[in-house]
């Protein structure tokens, strides 16, 4: 039997937001969380876009050959050392040279009532 590809190259986030503030000792955050299970390392470009500016591009991060790696949003940066802003509405697109699945998931402890969030992102290719 053939041995299907799993996931793909192409993954859409449609909502995110970095909050500005937390309460207690956890922190807010935001990541992609992402499933390789092919033999080779992922090569992840992620872009993000925004209500009211241009899309953020040149942000990486590498999953390694079947492996899964937890990308912190507010860690990414371009090699012109920009970062995704603080409490702005944004969404995201992560791009991969190999076929990869991509969950996103959102820790909110700005309230005192915490929330988790997590979501599967929407394949194209």
């Amino acid at each position: 039997m053939a041995k299907k590809s799993i996931g793909a190259k192409v993954w859409l986030i449609a909502d995110s937001y970095l909050p500005d503030r937390h309460n207690g000792e956890l922190k807010s955050h935001e990541s992609a969380c992402v499933l390789n299970v092919s033999r080779r390392p992922a090569k992840l470009k992620f872009t993000v876009y925004f209500e009211d500016r241009k899309p953020l591009k040149g942000l990486e991060a590498v999953c390694p050959a079947e492996r899964t790696v937890h990308v912190p949003l507010k860690g990414l940066k371009n090699r012109k050392g920009e970062t995704i802003p603080i409490a702005k509405p944004m969404a995201f697109m992560v791009e991969s040279n190999v076929n990869v699945v991509v969950q996103h998931t959102r820790l909110d402890t700005s309230q005192a009532e915490l929330a988790l969030m997590t979501t599967m992102g929407y394949p194209l290719k």
